[in-house]
């Protein structure tokens, strides 16, 4: 009588079977409303430029200024303008108008987790 192995797949199932493995995990958790992902898919794509990253990591230790963000990243003034803008719109920062200058800050610290967490992911690789 031939012996069977305890890896092979069951009686009437393919061959992939054998190699097909799940691991304990908990279940998923529901898949957020279509809306929701669009709105973060935006939210992405606003982070999705290297000045718009470097310039949540500067506000990241404090509020700031065009001007300083400007000498900070050595980028120019309408520049840095053009990326708050669209973190602006995007809900990433706030500005604030304080006699001539407006400062920017962050809205929350939600973001600045996800851009340092993925500088810190591609710095790893390296």
């Amino acid at each position: 009588m031939p012996t069977v192995s305890s890896d092979a797949a069951p009686a009437g199932l393919p061959e992939e079977a054998e190699r097909h493995v799940h691991s304990e995990r908990p279940p998923s958790p529901p898949t957020p409303p279509q809306a929701t992902l669009a709105d973060a898919g935006e939210l992405l794509r606003a982070l999705a430029a290297p000045v718009r990253i470097a310039i949540v990591l500067q506000l990241r230790d404090g509020d700031r200024c065009v001007h300083e963000l400007v000498d900070a990243l050595e980028v120019a003034q309408p520049l840095i303008s053009q990326h708050l803008r669209v973190l602006k719109a995007a809900g990433v920062v706030h500005g604030e108008r304080r006699g001539r200058e407006v400062v920017y800050s962050l809205v929350d610290d939600h973001l600045s987790h996800i851009v340092v967490d993925a500088v810190a992911h591609v710095q790893e690789g390296k």
